[in-house]
């Protein structure tokens, strides 16, 4: 019998029929990197491997008894908050991470197969700036994401790549102490994800995008980052061991029905 239990994360998130998405895939991702998923439920998805057809929020107190049972009975190493529905999961997620601040807390809460999944309503991206990004370890979006939520402290809040240092800049000064940028692109067309930090870019990782379609490729890389996190290692490293993991996930990945291709979680090399 096993003393030393593997490192448990809590995920914060939608639960999905297909596994792709979500908590199920978070879990996936967490057990092909030696940690064990635990999950707190927001919503249910209705969806195939082509698309998310609707998501039914569940009530943010159930999500936070989920939660608290948890975590009365269990030591966390780390929290991922994936989408979920409304300010008040934020508020109530906010709340409960607040009493382990030990504890990584890595947020992905935009889920790009959910049409405007948060980036449309203004209140949660408010709440998600100023309750629950300050006491984050990493905030993970897209370059355009950001620039969405550039909105909030500038007028014209594109993506513009000129402003993103700016952009980033706003976060980290309210404690925030990572911005995983995913998918910038150079002149030349080369895609990265780039870590900063208060002091700006720390690191950053060159990778070639793959044909596809896929589905659940982001949530396959934030899940990898929390778990590597969960696991001891620096942001820095996890941002590079994320992106390899994330590439033989998708290089194996597997197309299960009609829609889009699956990343393979459990691939061997």
């Amino acid at each position: 019998m096993q003393n030393q239990p593997l490192p448990l994360i809590l995920s914060f998130g939608v639960c999905d029929p297909v596994g792709a998405l979500g908590v199920q895939s978070d879990v996936a991702a967490f057990a092909a990197l030696g940690c064990h998923g635990l999950s707190a439920i927001a919503g249910l998805l209705v969806s195939d491997s082509a698309r998310v057809e609707h998501m039914y929020e569940l009530d943010s107190d159930w999500m936070a008894e989920q939660a608290r049972a948890l975590l009365e009975d269990m030591p966390i190493a780390a929290f991922k908050v994936g989408a979920v529905g409304t300010a008040l999961h934020l508020a109530a997620i906010a709340e409960i991470v607040s009493d382990y601040p030990d504890a990584p807390l890595i947020l992905d809460p935009f889920l790009s197969a959910l049409p405007d999944a948060g980036m449309g309503d203004e209140e949660m991206l408010m709440a998600l700036r100023s309750i629950l990004a300050p006491q984050a370890t990493a905030l993970i979006l897209s370059q355009a994401e950001l620039g969405r939520m550039a909105e909030l402290w500038r007028d014209g809040g594109d993506a513009d790549p000129c402003n993103l240092a700016e952009d980033v800049a706003e976060l980290t000064s309210s404690g925030l102490q990572y911005v995983l940028v995913t998918g910038t692109r150079d002149t030349a067309g080369a895609c990265s994800n780039r870590l900063f930090d208060a002091s700006g870019e720390v690191a950053r990782v060159d990778w070639q995008h793959l044909p596809g379609p896929f589905l659940g490729a982001g949530n396959t890389y934030s899940a990898a980052f929390t778990a590597l996190m969960a696991r001891g290692m620096d942001a820095p490293t996890a941002l590079a061991v994320a992106q390899e993991y994330t590439t033989g996930a998708l290089e194996n990945a597997q197309r299960f029905g009609m829609g889009k291709f699956i990343p393979a979680k459990f691939f061997r090399p």
